[in-house]
């Protein structure tokens, strides 16, 4: 019950490492772990038997299993890994990929779903083949996997290293007239041994075609090979043994049992039975099948931590970057907000323009001075705020920001000054006569007297430009006050509308580097997140269950 549990761990570990990692669906170590993951789950003990085409692995399972269950020719026949279970009565069922299920007595219908076309290809519609069959080892739980031979189509080799995991015991075949070819080593190697598989029992098949002192050779040869495949296998029971496969079969559809004993069959069937009773009773050499996946997994884990860590402590220097540009944009900002703020004071700035703008009036000349020294010195604080905006939203990859407008009141309408005629009271020579005829003196006008009239003229007309000029001075002190007064009234309004303009425009300023620090406190989040979970995978790959000794 423990170990079930165990298994189950490990199961779930390598599931949650897969989805954290994120490892290619078509590699391999990912199929591996599915495949182990199913292994785990499995009770079943399982025996696959294993080898080139044409070395006579059907044959040797048929002659196991004392009928002939499975299709086996001169060419190379299994197209898909069959599963060969208990049952009563001998019936194969095969499951398409689309769901449907096929079932019927016998196996006749292997030769429809199981074995390769005329151009030695599988079927791709098949899911898997299952036949039922009565043995004693099948009836304890065991189920032989006749696998498609190797060496020969790259899509069986993959079927097959992907089964190869999936068993407790490999029964490797090997054609004793041969010695072993560079594919075989590279498949022992490869497919075995780099893989964690280390529970193999060689059968020498064709060893009876061979003259005895070549068998010898060949056995002698063989016995190195196999000691590096039985590590799990119980202490005394070899894992290399010779049987002639067909000899074998006609002997057992036969039933004759001294026969089968001379091909070797007896005795490793027997060896058999000893490994399949040790084995099934303890369950814990799996977890040593799973080490080296364990290791790989491990690796690519920890060569993720460390580039989750690098890009972690890059963002943190970039955020730390970021950090003092935006104090130094905001204090920039900030300062030349403050800098135009106190320009635009209204105490300030009616001291500063009041006057000139006043006089820039009564001289009809407004507008020329309100472009070449009041505008000019506006745009000069406009372009100073902006060029701080513009740096945050370059630095911070942001869409810029509207200009800042800075609007001016309505020009003053200032009409023409009322010209006043002078109302100059001199006396003409119209008026003079007019006074002199009636009084009978307008004659003496050119004498003594006529002086001292004119006398009179002089001072009445001198009084009265007196009077004119008092007048226009008057009006010149009233101009002057009202042009102070529509300067002053200016001024403010344009000191209320432009710092009504700052506060807005410094709104939306300030969302430009409030927005990128959360922006960047949610990618940290995210790498820390990464981390951790790596962290995870690392704690559980390191767990005890995966002690093989255990």
């Amino acid at each position: 019950m423990e170990q079930s549990k165990n298994f189950l761990q490990v199961s779930n570990a390598f599931k949650k490492a897969l989805d954290i990692l994120e490892i290619e669906e078509t590699s391999q170590l990912k199929k591996d772990i599915i495949s182990l993951c199913n292994y785990l789950e499995n009770p079943t003990f399982r025996i696959a038997v294993f080898g080139p085409f044409n070395y006579g692995k059907s044959t040797l399972l048929n002659a196991l299993l004392g009928n002939k269950t499975l299709p086996i020719d001169l060419i190379p026949t299994t197209g898909a890994a069959i599963y060969v279970k208990y049952g009563e009565k001998l019936s194969t069922k095969i499951t398409l990929i689309d769901g449907t299920i096929i079932c019927e007595e016998g196996t006749d219908i292997l030769k429809k779903y199981a074995i390769l076309n005329d151009q030695r290809y599988m079927r791709d519609d098949v899911k898997s083949v299952e036949v039922y069959c009565e043995h004693p080892l099948l009836k304890m739980g065991v189920e032989f996997i006749d696998l498609p031979g190797t060496n020969d189509r790259e899509e069986q080799d993959n079927l097959v290293k992907d089964k190869l995991l999936t068993a407790d015991l490999i029964i490797q075949v090997v054609d004793g007239r041969k010695l072993m070819t560079l594919g075989e080593r590279e498949n022992f190697r490869d497919w075995l041994l780099n893989r964690g598989i280390n529970s193999v029992v060689l059968v020498v098949n064709f060893l009876n075609l061979l003259e005895s002192e070549d068998q010898k050779e060949v056995y002698h040869r063989l016995r190195f090979v196999a000691e590096n495949f039985r590590v799990n296998l119980p202490p005394g029971i070899s894992n290399l043994y010779r049987v002639d496969a067909l000899p074998a079969l006609r002997a057992r559809l036969k039933g004759d049992n001294s026969a089968a004993q001379t091909t070797g069959l007896s005795i490793f069937e027997s060896a058999l039975q000893s490994i399949v009773t040790t084995q099934k009773e303890s369950l814990s050499f799996r977890i040593s099948r799973l080490v080296e996946i364990r290791n790989q997994l491990k690796i690519i884990t920890e060569d993720k931590q460390q580039i989750f860590t690098k890009k972690l402590e890059k963002e943190q220097q970039k955020i730390e970057i970021q950090k003092k540009a935006i104090k130094i944009i905001k204090q920039g900002f900030q300062r030349s907000l403050s800098e135009f703020e106190s320009w635009l004071y209204l105490p300030k700035i009616l001291t500063n323009y009041q006057t000139e703008m006043s006089l820039a009036l009564e001289k009809r000349n407004f507008k020329q001075w309100h472009q070449n020294e009041f505008e000019s010195k506006i745009l000069a604080y406009k372009t100073m705020i902006m060029e701080w905006v513009d740096k945050a939203c370059e630095f911070f990859e942001h869409q810029p920001l509207n200009p800042l407008i800075i609007s001016f009141p309505e020009m003053p309408k200032m009409s023409p000054p009322a010209i006043e005629k002078v109302q100059k009271k001199s006396i003409d020579i119209d008026d003079i006569a007019a006074v002199g005829v009636p009084t009978g003196i307008g004659w003496v006008l050119g004498g003594p007297v006529g002086a001292a009239v004119l006398g009179g003229a002089s001072y009445l007309l001198n009084k009265t430009t007196t009077k004119t000029e008092q007048k226009e001075s008057q009006q010149n002190s009233h101009d002057k006050i009202s042009y102070n007064e529509i300067a002053k009234e200016y001024l403010t309004r344009f000191s209320e509308q432009a710092f009504l303009s700052l506060r807005q425009y410094e709104q939306q300023a300030e969302k430009i580097m409030i927005l990128t620090e959360n922006k960047e406190s949610v990618e940290m989040t995210q790498l820390s997140h990464q981390l951790q979970l790596l962290n995870d995978v690392l704690a559980m790959l390191d767990q005890p269950y995966f002690n093989s000794e255990k």
